[in-house]
């Protein structure tokens, strides 16, 4: 019988007096203990509810089993509540994907090997071969499946096979340069990370920086997002941005634009890993 359960519950709902209360009281009746609590209401009057409530329950009456099935039917039934429990005790499985580009890749693996992150990573997919020595020295599987016009749709559906036998719970795209098919997508909805700088739409395409040099830019940056049917405009996690001058160089620009790329990628893995983030339409609740 489990006796120890430590576990983050994240809500969403319509706002109405009561609900912190009936939480709280609910876990209070089980006998838990609440470590952390946050909430966000769009509207006190007609809006949404929006909470993360982090706890600690030591009782050998319940199972993590009988916690959910007693909370779904004495709170969040009567309440319209969308929620869901993550117990970290079980370390989240991480996928990555990426293709030349090392930097965030490189951000995301020495995190990991010096416990930073707290997850597991049983594979990197790729669709070019001159990462697989790198990851490899790490200790984690290389994948590699290249992409053509002609078989994208093979090597997904070979790629979703390989995730789904990982028991991946969530996608990091390290700067995977091919873009997801929206049945990719629709296998692991909300579960998909990407990163890329903040010039698109206005300096895409293969020289973004080149561009923005062109143009004189004063401010460079990078976004975080779960990735959507829409290409690069699905809910943003993290964002940040530096301010450069007419002395910087398209490479200083470059040099730049990695850095924030790799800090804004990995403030919202571990957002995501810490279940921080409540996904409401095309926005996030961060927490």
């Amino acid at each position: 019988m489990q006796t120890d359960i430590t576990g983050r519950l994240l809500i969403s709902c319509p706002d109405r007096p009561g609900i912190v209360a009936g939480v709280s009281q609910f876990l209070y009746a089980c006998g838990a203990n609440i470590l952390d609590a946050s909430q966000h209401s769009t509207d006190p009057k007609e809006g949404l509810f929006f909470m993360r409530m982090s706890f600690q329950l030591d009782n050998p009456s319940f199972t993590k089993g009988q916690l959910e099935k007693d909370f779904q039917e004495k709170v969040a039934a009567p309440r319209q509540m969308e929620w869901r429990i993550d117990y970290p005790d079980r370390r989240k499985q991480m996928v990555i994907m990426v293709s030349r580009y090392d930097h965030c890749l490189m951000e995301l693996l020495w995190r990991w090997r010096s416990g930073e992150l707290p997850v597991d990573i049983p594979l990197v997919i790729s669709n070019h071969l001159e990462l697989k020595q790198f990851v490899e020295d790490f200790g984690v599987p290389f994948h590699y499946l290249p992409v053509d016009a002609g078989n994208k749709r093979l090597q997904e559906q070979e790629a979703i096979k390989l995730i789904r036998r990982a028991n991946a719970d969530f996608i990091v795209l390290a700067r995977y340069m091919q873009i997801l098919s929206p049945e990719f997508v629709s296998v692991f909805p909300g579960r998909i990370i990407n990163i890329h700088h903040s010039f698109l739409p206005a300096f895409a395409g293969a020289n973004p920086y080149r561009n923005a040099y062109n143009r004189g830019v004063k401010l460079i940056g990078a976004t975080a997002h779960y990735v959507t049917d829409d290409l690069d405009e699905g809910p943003i996690i993290d964002q940040d941005v530096a301010r450069v001058s007419h002395k910087h160089e398209v490479t200083d620009l470059i040099l730049l634009g990695r850095d924030i790329e790799r800090q804004v990628l990995t403030r919202a893995v571990i957002a995501h890993i810490d279940d921080r983030v409540i996904i409401h339409g095309n926005k996030t609740i961060v927490f």
